[in-house]
Order: structure tokens, then C-alpha cells, then sequence
């Protein structure tokens, strides 16, 4: 009798379980607009790095024999979503249609239904929510019956919190909710659409919360998972380090989720330090040094090098990090490869500019004034900006961001000051 129950439950097991691809922020059709001085094969090479990326997604929902994909928001990058990025999304979506993998749709802020553009019908495989949160139901091939939660953005604004619509409905082996919104008390780089404690949606009963809109693979919560997994693919230096989606499974007694890359070019950040490097040629090898240990298989590679300890540096190496020539000399050749390292930026830390700041009444006057600059002062100088038909989609200062401009003017200003008291 015991090896019959347990014979009987193992095969329930077998046959109540589910394996999906949970992906976010797809930003297809990026402009890159700040990359334009890139050779052009490196920009050509980013502006396809969004597509190459959604391309590895699928071919990894393919591989790993999923059921179905979720994407939660912002498959397009603005509201008006060429007919380019729509045939290539297609494309993917009816390669996985001949594979028998279902996809579940809802859009964000990014490319909210408020937009304006030709639309491209979609495979029968795709379910796209609506501006409701609805329910829509998908049977696996073993049987498990699965209901999904969501609902795409009507316009680019949803301020309020969505979470008291979502209600678990019907008889089903998994309930997923899908949400494209801001975490209360997260991070300031993302505006707060949707926001939403974390108790709100534990509250649901939910199986699994596949969350889209932060740009940061984060795993809020393990029983059940509620995951951010982060966008595809990084599109500046703000967005370092891996991105990617993941993969879960579920069966009656839980689920197991794990991130996988997919991204084509990847941002990094790197420190050198100028101790024992002090003159350019032994720099210059240290930095090279630097480049070649973030060197990937396949994968490009945008980096941001940060010079430590610069007073160690004679006044040669110091003019040739400060006048370009040091990351001139490092980009030599890179663009031809396909696991480039692309050195973007060269920093020194913001007290070898501003050691001197305190000396002098006037410079003690410039520390008071930008001192008294808040965020809304920044604001307030770009405002006509917002409104511009093109300028305005390439505004995204967030608090750090302000922060950094505010930085780089006290240094120029001080810099300007400092020559001019060695005339």
C-alpha cells in the first residue's frame, strides 16, 4: 500500500509541473543617441545589441523546452514602435510558436497602448493583456493548468497601486501574477509607476510575482518568488554588470528560479591604481592589463576605467589621462572585434580636481552656491527641454545623475579659477 501511494504521487508530481522564461524590459529599438561618436561598427554593433539579446532569450526558452514566456513590460523602447522592431519581435515569437512555447504580453510605461504606430498582428502563440487586470488561462502539454495575472498600461503615467485588482481565480495548479511596476522605498533611478508594497503582493496567494520596470535583477522574495530579472540587455553605464531573465520551474511542492545572461555587450566599471604605475608607459600597461581581464568569450564589453590614487602620477601620465590620450591609445583597434573591451570613460576621482576648493573667499562662495542647488534647480534649467519633440525621450536624470552634473560644474568651475590664479 505505501509503495502504491508513493507510486501515485510521484506521478502527480510528474505530471503538476511547469518550466517558463520570465523576461522584462526588452527596449527594443534603443536610439543610443549619446553613442552616435562611436566608429560606426560598434554603433551599429549597439544599436542591434537589444534584438541580439531578445534573440538569446528565446533561443534559451527554445533550449530549455519552456511552456511559455513572460515578458512584463516595455518590449518596445517608446510609444511609437517602428514597424522595424515589431517584424523582429514577430520573428522571434513565431520561432517559438513551431516550438510550442505560449507568450504572455503586457506593456509598461515605455510602450504603454496610449502610442501611436502601424500595429503588427501578432502569432496566435502571443496573449497580450489588456489596460485591465485580467486573467488568461494556458493548459501545459503535461496537463498542469496555469492562470496568469496582469495588465499592460493604458497611458505612460500609472501612478496608482494596481495590486487590490489582481484576485486569484478558478481552479488552476499555478497561479502567476505579472506586474510592470516600482517597489515602495526602491531605488530612485526608476520612476514609481505602479508602486506596490511587498506585502501587497504576498497578500495575493500567488505562486509566483514576475515583476518588470527595474532594470536590476533582484529576487524580493524566495516563498513565493517575487523577481525583477532585470533588463535583457544594459544600454549605459548606469546599468552594469550581467543582465538577463530567468528560469523557473513549479511543481506542487515549489518552484526553483534561476538567471541566465542573454546580454551582447555589457557595461563595466574597473579601478586602476596609479601605485607603482606613476609614469604613463607603466599606466598604460596597467590599465591594459585592467582591459584585458573583462575581455569576454563573445560578448562586447563597455568600460569605464577610474584612476586611483592620481597624485602618484607624474605631470605626463596625469596630461594624458586629463587630454584623452590614455583611453585614445587603449580604444586602438578594439572596434574591430567581436568580444571587444571598448574603454568609454576614463575618471579620476572628484577630490584630485577639487583638493584646493576650500582655499580662497571666492571658492568658499562657489562651495556655498552649489551647495544650495537642489534637483529642482537642474529641473528648472532643462524644462524647455521636456517638451522638445526629440530632446525630450533622452531626458532621464535621476538623483545620482543630477548629482554627478553638479559635481563635473563645481570642477570645471574650480579649474577655471585655479588658472586663473596662476596667470
Amino acid at each position: 500500500m505505501a509503495n502504491c501511494r508513493l507510486f501515485f504521487r510521484e506521478r502527480v508530481m510528474a505530471l503538476k509541473r511547469i518550466r517558463f522564461v520570465h523576461a522584462a524590459d526588452l527596449h527594443l529599438d534603443s536610439p543610443f543617441a549619446g553613442l552616435r561618436k562611436l566608429p560606426p561598427a560598434l554603433f551599429e554593433r549597439v544599436k542591434e545589441s537589444t534584438f541580439r539579446a531578445f534573440e538569446n532569450v528565446c533561443n534559451l526558452t527554445i533550449e530549455k523546452e519552456a511552456d511559455f514566456l513572460l515578458i512584463c513590460g516595455d518590449l518596445y523602447d517608446g510609444e511609437d514602435r517602428s514597424l522595424k522592431a515589431q517584424v523582429r519581435l514577430k520573428k522571434q515569437f513565431e520561432r517559438l510558436k513551431e516550438a510550442g512555447i505560449a507568450v504572455f504580453v503586457l506593456h509598461g510605461n515605455h510602450d504603454h497602448l496610449s502610442g501611436s504606430w502601424t500595429k503588427l498582428d501578432m502569432p496566435g502563440n502571443v496573449r497580450i493583456f489588456s489596460d485591465r487586470v485580467e486573467t488568461k488561462s494556458f493548459t501545459a502539454k503535461n496537463g498542469s493548468k496555469v492562470h496568469v495575472y496582469g495588465f499592460s498600461y493604458p497611458k505612460r503615467h500609472v501612478l496608482e497601486n494596481k495590486t487590490d485588482e489582481y484576485r486569484k481565480t478558478g481552479e488552476a495548479d499555478f497561479h502567476i501574477g505579472m506586474l510592470h511596476g516600482y517597489l515602495e522605498g526602491g531605488t530612485k533611478m526608476h520612476q514609481p509607476y505602479a508602486p506596490f508594497a511587498l506585502r501587497d503582493l504576498l497578500e495575493k496567494g500567488m505562486d509566483y510575482w514576475a515583476l518588470g520596470h527595474i532594470h536590476k535583477q533582484q529576487i524580493l522574495h524566495t516563498d513565493p518568488y517575487i523577481i525583477y530579472p532585470g533588463n535583457i540587455q544594459g544600454r549605459n553605464r548606469k546599468e552594469t554588470g550581467p543582465k538577463g531573465c530567468m528560469v523557473a520551474e513549479m511543481d506542487p511542492l515549489g518552484a526553483h528560479a534561476a538567471f541566465h545572461e542573454t546580454a551582447d555587450i555589457l557595461w563595466e566599471r574597473r579601478a586602476v591604481s596609479a601605485k607603482g604605475a606613476n609614469d604613463f608607459n607603466s599606466l598604460y600597461t596597467a590599465c591594459r592589463h585592467a582591459l584585458e581581464e573583462e575581455r569576454k568569450e563573445a560578448q562586447g564589453v563597455f568600460l569605464q576605467l577610474e584612476i586611483k590614487d592620481p597624485d602618484l602620477l607624474d605631470d605626463e601620465a596625469l596630461g594624458k589621462v586629463k587630454n584623452g590620450e590614455l583611453m585614445e591609445v587603449l580604444q586602438e583597434g578594439e572596434e574591430a572585434d567581436r568580444n571587444f573591451v571598448w574603454v568609454h570613460r576614463i575618471t579620476l576621482p572628484e577630490n584630485a580636481l577639487l583638493s584646493e576648493r576650500d582655499d580662497g573667499f571666492i571658492l568658499q562662495e562657489m562651495k556655498k552656491t552649489l551647495a544650495q542647488l537642489e534637483e529642482t534647480s537642474i529641473d528648472e534649467a532643462v524644462s524647455p527641454l521636456y517638451s522638445h519633440m526629440y530632446a525630450g525621450r533622452y531626458l532621464d536624470l535621476d538623483g545620482d545623475e543630477k548629482q554627478r552634473l553638479l559635481l563635473e560644474a563645481e570642477a570645471a568651475v574650480f579649474e577655471k579659477l585655479k588658472g586663473r590664479g596662476k596667470r
